[in-house]
């Protein structure tokens, strides 16, 4: 498992991403989980799927894996996991959030981790 931030590779069928993890301190503490798809000649798509911490939402700050993300509860993610990159790929692609068109695009992760523990 890579935690230095690299780009790591994600075949989804005929589609290639990829993806990274980081952890940011500004304007708080969050975990950062970046896809990119490139576009020929259009560029560069980017979703970017941040989990802030706050009122039962934690993220690793040392106390858990490298980019784990939990509600307290027991329930606990971790986004160095090529698996748990691609059922949140899925679960934002099935609620019609992965933009098409080059560009960023930013989505609040919790909703999507409520849907994949809720399985």
């Amino acid at each position: 498992m890579r935690k230095d931030g690299r780009l790591r590779r994600l075949v989804v069928g005929d589609t290639t991403w990829w993806w990274s993890v980081r952890h940011k301190h500004r304007p708080a503490c969050h975990e950062v989980l970046s896809l990119h798809r490139q576009h020929h000649p259009g560029g560069r798509t980017t979703l970017r799927i941040l989990f802030p911490a706050g009122p039962g939402r934690f993220v690793a700050e040392g106390h858990w894996y490298a980019g784990s993300v939990t509600n307290g509860q027991g329930d606990l993610l971790n986004l160095h996991e090529p698996g748990v990159v691609h059922q949140f790929l899925q679960a934002a692609a099935a609620r019609g959030l992965v933009p098409e068109a080059p560009g960023e695009t930013r989505l609040d992760g919790w909703p999507l981790f409520d849907s994949l523990i809720g399985r």
